[in-house]
């Protein structure tokens, strides 16, 4: 009789201890989820954030131009989409190369590979960079061969030029950037670019309105905040914040070029793909009828 007694008395709880087992589990599932959440936004948001900094610099010289002209604007956006688009999507693309052996090089310990990988990049890329060059100088007459107006394609030219150096700091800004992210670093990138938008809030304000440079100073504006980023990232790295993966300078920097830059050069072109196809939408633009405010109009 006792027996049976706890037999029922078992029968009857077990409903009860299932439901706390459930919300037990519940429990840690959300914890869980929780913790991993936690960790996940403390990489990705501030990575959102510099990507969205770094992205508001262009909408504000854009902005900025606006306000000298319809012609000035469509010029702006030209130069800024199609020509420095062009070279951005290519360069950016090949520093990505860096995310896969930076990663495999943290992964395995060889940290000193990390530094080693970066200035290999550097090197690449500022090749390259001058074998893109003719892009910018030759900008006007390729934008008129392409169909553009030729008020907005001499104008495109001359911003073009003044691009010049914000071309360049592709290459040395793209793999310090990849340098950091590997080390999970990334709220020193997002702090470095709010500092880089308000620089280009100020200087854009300062040449355009204050000194009356017109589209160059949007232009030269754009050439500051840029190079800023990669000082202020470089000046991390050397004055202490990777001691492990920055030791200086080396030759060994100059060895696997080749191997490299088949690497870059492979990456670069499937990035690139994907980020042209907004530059060819604003090339057509400028086959419309008036075609300066189609272009304004798609830019904005």
């Amino acid at each position: 009789m006792a027996s049976f007694e706890r037999d029922h008395e078992d029968s009857n709880n077990q409903p009860l201890l299932r439901d706390h087992a459930h919300e037990q589990n519940k429990h840690q599932l959300s914890r869980k989820v929780w913790i991993e959440s936690k960790k996940l936004w403390s990489i990705v948001g501030p990575a959102i954030f510099s990507r969205v900094s770094t992205y508001t610099m262009n909408i504000i010289t854009q902005a900025f131009a606006g306000h000298l002209g319809d012609v000035e604007l469509a010029a702006i956006s030209i130069a800024n989409t199609v020509i420095v688009g062009f070279n951005f999507g290519l360069l950016l693309g090949m520093a990505s190369a860096l995310e896969t052996l930076c990663g495999q090089a943290f992964g395995a310990k060889r940290l000193h590979m990390l530094g080693i990988y970066m200035q290999r990049s550097w090197i690449v890329l500022f090749l390259f960079c001058f074998l893109l060059l003719p892009v910018y100088i030759f900008a006007s007459p390729i934008l008129k061969w392409l169909g553009q107006p030729d008020d907005v394609a001499e104008m495109s030219g001359v911003v073009a030029v003044w691009l010049i150096p914000l071309h360049f700091s592709f290459a040395f800004l793209f793999p310090v950037q990849r340098f950091l992210q590997s080390q999970l670093k990334n709220q020193v990138i997002a702090w470095v670019s709010l500092v880089g938008l308000l620089i280009n809030v100020l200087t854009s304000w300062l040449f355009v309105y204050v000194l009356d440079w017109g589209v160059k100073g949007a232009a030269v504006a754009l050439d500051i905040s840029w190079w800023f980023l990669f000082f202020g990232l470089f000046g991390y790295t050397i004055f202490g914040g990777c001691p492990l993966t920055w030791s200086g300078f080396s030759i060994q920097a100059f060895s696997g070029l080749w191997e490299y830059t088949k690497l870059s050069v492979a990456s670069g072109v499937m990035l690139c793909l994907e980020n042209w196809y907004y530059r060819i939408l604003i090339l057509l633009t400028g086959h419309l009828e008036n075609a300066t405010l189609a272009v304004d109009a798609l830019s904005v």
